[in-house]
């Protein structure tokens, strides 16, 4: 009886696709840049600075406002990108921008005021998890044998890994 009880209450892990996996970490770390960015607003004296022209130190120009659509672009693009690449494509593009991506989030660490270090180092540490997640995911793609080299993926590998 306890067996038939545990048979019908066992949930089932659905396999998720490498490529949702990879757009989930790309939305996370794209919302927490957004509300890194938006929590900076709530440090005494910023509204003011930002009225008065300036952010992080900078002046507000046209440049600047270019480059913070970037750092929110990137990983919105990687969204679509890690859905609809092809495997080769996606990996390598996945491997390259996370790797870029690391020194752009611990851009954070430039100017933050004194007495919130711990939150700078909490939120790029989390955001540096994510980006070491997508670049271990897309480091261990999946392979799948070869016609011409049979030999190539081994033999104690799981289905899931397979890509069966």
């Amino acid at each position: 009886m306890n067996t038939q009880i545990a048979e019908r209450t066992a949930l089932a892990d659905p396999q998720v696709p490498l490529q949702a996996k990879l757009a989930a970490a790309w939305t996370s770390l794209m919302f927490l840049v957004i509300y890194i960015d938006y929590f900076h607003l709530y440090q005494p004296g910023e509204i003011d600075k930002i009225r008065g022209g300036v952010i992080f130190g900078l002046d507000i120009t046209g440049t600047l406002m270019s480059m913070f659509f970037l750092i929110i672009a990137v990983p919105a693009l990687m969204i679509l990108l890690s859905m609809v690449l092809r495997a080769r494509a996606n990996r390598i593009t996945n491997l390259v921008v996370a790797l870029l991506y690391i020194p752009a989030v611990g851009m954070n660490f430039l100017g933050f005021p004194s007495g919130y270090g711990f939150y700078y180092g909490l939120t790029i540490g989390v955001e540096v998890l994510i980006l070491a997640f997508i670049l271990r995911a897309a480091w261990a793609w999946p392979r799948t044998a070869s016609s011409s080299m049979p030999g190539l993926v081994e033999s104690k590998r799981s289905p899931i890994q397979l890509g069966q």
